[in-house]
């Protein structure tokens, strides 16, 4: 069975890049047809999906996010990453990676708070 651990600092000041890890065991990030995603959810709004790594190693990005964004990942630790640049207080949220395949339903890390401020 796949777990998602996601790890990274809980306060962040703004202007400054957040990165966080997300440690994918029982299965590997290079399985055909898998996608690996980053989803952030603000306070007291919904689901915001943010972009992904393919088995392939292909990225895919939200366009609201895209200039902000970037997605890489070690296959020889089974992690991927996310940077989110020049982070402002809207960008507080509760941060979850997640496992995606067509046809099949997410799995999901069980997500970490992150806030920005200074």
């Amino acid at each position: 069975q796949v777990r998602l651990q996601e790890s990274g600092p809980a306060l962040v000041k703004p202007s400054q890049t957040l990165t966080l890890t997300c440690t994918v065991s029982g299965g590997s990030i290079t399985t055909n047809y898998y996608y690996w995603s980053w989803i952030r959810q603000p306070p007291g709004k919904g689901l915001e999906w943010m972009g992904a790594i393919g088995y392939s190693g292909s990225t895919a990005y939200s366009p609201s996010l895209k200039s902000r964004t970037s997605i890489s990942r070690d296959t020889s630790k089974n992690q991927f990453t996310l940077q989110l640049n020049s982070v402002t207080p809207e960008d507080t949220a509760v941060y979850y990676c997640a496992r995606e395949g067509v046809g099949r339903s997410r799995t999901w890390g069980q997500g970490t708070q992150v806030t920005v401020s200074s």
